[in-house]
């Protein structure tokens, strides 16, 4: 598996030399609620088609959330491939969350058809795959492909926590989705954990 690390890279250059290399199918992989303390973490993996362009899209952690909606419809209409991977808390808890994160990127990538013959990922680490793979730092908003993964793993994070918030409306899953804001800290301490908490995290 070849990897490289990279911070900065313009746009158009690193997936145009990408392709002049011979590489036709390009993923984006980002994830999703990393540092949330509750509920699952996901990733997703993205093949844009070549010279697709969404003006505006960037990363998603930039964008409101009905600007994420939107986005999401068009990659999903327009996209070669997206392929989601999730995993549940029990496994953050289990495997650490970095480890977790990386779990769900293997999955991402895994679950994607066509099968993509170069990843990039964001960040500045690598999921154990077997494919030509590169790290890019701040890659979700310097990388089209890794934008859009950011967006599909958002969205679909972001709908599994309002489904949660229906079994477990004490804690506001709806509004915050699971992240540490005053509001979720002083839930935990008003209701004690419940069931898709991080046990591993420090809650309050």
């Amino acid at each position: 598996m070849k990897k490289h690390f990279v911070e900065g890279f313009d746009i158009q250059r690193l997936e145009s030399v990408l392709a002049k290399c011979g590489y036709l199918r390009i993923a984006g992989v980002d994830e999703a609620g990393r540092g949330a303390l509750a509920g699952p973490v996901v990733a997703a993996a993205v093949i844009l088609p070549c010279g697709f362009h969404l003006d505006g899209l960037t990363d998603s952690k930039q964008l409101t959330s009905a600007q994420r909606e939107t986005f999401f419809l068009q990659i999903e209409r327009n996209a070669v491939g997206v392929g989601l991977g999730v995993v549940d808390h029990q496994i953050i808890d289990q495997i650490n969350i970095l480890q977790a994160s990386m779990l769900a990127m293997q999955k991402a990538v895994k679950s994607i058809s066509p099968s993509p013959d170069y990843l990039l990922v964001d960040g500045n680490q690598l999921p154990l795959v077997q494919m030509p793979a590169q790290a890019v730092v701040r890659g979700d908003s310097l990388v089209r492909s890794i934008a859009a993964a950011s967006v599909m793993a958002k969205v679909t994070r972001d709908r599994i926590m309002v489904a949660f918030d229906q079994d477990y409306p004490d804690f506001g899953f709806k509004k915050h989705k699971g992240y540490g804001t005053p509001q979720h800290r002083r839930a935990i301490l008003d209701f004690a954990p419940c069931p898709i908490h991080r046990t591993s995290f420090k809650l309050t």
